[in-house]
């Protein structure tokens, strides 16, 4: 497993943007899957944005036309621009990485970063 850290969540007003970035403590352009995902109080934790190796991305519906999801293996970082924040996305956001979209066994996690957008 590769430990992973996530900085960048805060408060934020409504329309707002916040970018969160993930810093692996090694080499990332092996691994095949990087990305975000959030959880709720008392849910599971939901997919928001994956890149693959190759550059594929893959995002959740609700945020597919306001984040974007990016990987730079030479600083081994994952971003996350988050543009037009709405209440909605307030959430905890963990870094994820791992062999697939969906986890499984084995798979890293950063501890989290709290996002709230209010006014």
């Amino acid at each position: 497993q590769v430990h992973l850290v996530e900085s960048g969540g805060g408060l934020v007003q409504p329309g707002g943007s916040l970018r969160l970035s993930c810093a692996a403590s090694e080499s990332i352009d092996s691994i095949n899957v990087m990305g975000w995902y959030r959880r709720y109080p008392g849910m599971q934790r939901e997919l928001v944005a994956v890149v693959t190796r190759g550059g594929a991305t893959q995002y959740q519906p609700s945020v597919k036309d306001r984040f974007t999801i990016s990987r730079d293996d030479a600083k081994n970082t994952v971003y996350l621009q988050m543009n037009g924040l709405r209440p909605d996305d307030t959430a905890l956001y963990y870094c994820y990485a791992g062999r697939f979209v969906l986890p499984t066994t084995g798979d890293s996690w950063g501890q989290g970063t709290q996002v709230t957008v209010s006014s």
